[in-house]
């Protein structure tokens, strides 16, 4: 199988290497998969990130276009995700937990998946956090007892409440204090932070180029 796959901040080209062999370009943008259906005749491609706001995103109907020509297209974690919960109806593969809050109607926000990030020349360091992570996180820590589930669920308001470029677990916390909620919850739950932080994004990514 020939694939091309579209990555960027998500995951990184030399992660996603070791899951799939694949072409791997840059953050798909409108045009892009009519181009690479034309100049590359892939068998399979897979959106995971793509551009929006500032560039135009990628057409619903490029992408209808690559599956009318017999390509598999895959979606998961962030543009990948939106796209394929508004295009399964029509054949596109949609893979992960984001995909399927989308698909099932229990996330509808686009600024659920999006993230600012440096330039492709750094590899995309991602400089805000996704609120579909902040969500994974909270929860996970409400079912690890580091956090009560009203806590938990006040810290998801807070993110949510934020402009995503303003997202992130330092802000959160600073903003949780001058709440006045429970210090002692909020310094249990930046100790576990570390290593109890869950990137669902990256995850749901992994897992379409295991299934791809």
């Amino acid at each position: 199988m020939s694939a091309v796959v579209f990555i960027g901040p998500t995951i990184a080209r030399d992660d996603a290497a070791r899951e799939l062999n694949a072409t791997f370009l840059p953050p798909v943008a409108q045009g892009d998969v009519v181009r690479v259906c034309r100049q590359e005749k892939p068998t399979a491609i897979g959106i995971v990130d793509g551009y929006f706001e500032c560039v135009p995103a990628v057409w619903h109907k490029e992408i209808l276009f690559a599956l009318d020509q017999g390509v598999a297209v895959f979606g998961a974690a962030s543009m990948g995700a939106l796209r394929a919960a508004e295009l399964h109806p029509f054949g596109m593969i949609g893979v992960g937990a984001v995909f399927e809050a989308y698909r099932d109607g229990r996330l509808e926000d686009d600024d659920e998946v999006a993230v600012t990030h440096g330039p492709a020349e750094l590899g995309y360091p991602v400089l805000s956090e996704a609120m579909v992570n902040v969500r994974r996180t909270l929860a996970d820590a409400a079912a690890a007892g580091v956090l009560t589930l009203d806590t938990a669920r006040a810290l998801e308001d807070l993110v949510k409440d934020l402009p995503y470029r303003e997202r992130g677990y330092g802000r959160m916390l600073r903003l949780a204090g001058e709440l006045h909620l429970d210090g002692g919850e909020l310094a249990r739950f930046k100790a576990w932070l570390p290593t109890g932080r869950f990137d669902q994004k990256g995850d749901d990514a992994r897992r379409m180029l295991r299934t791809m």
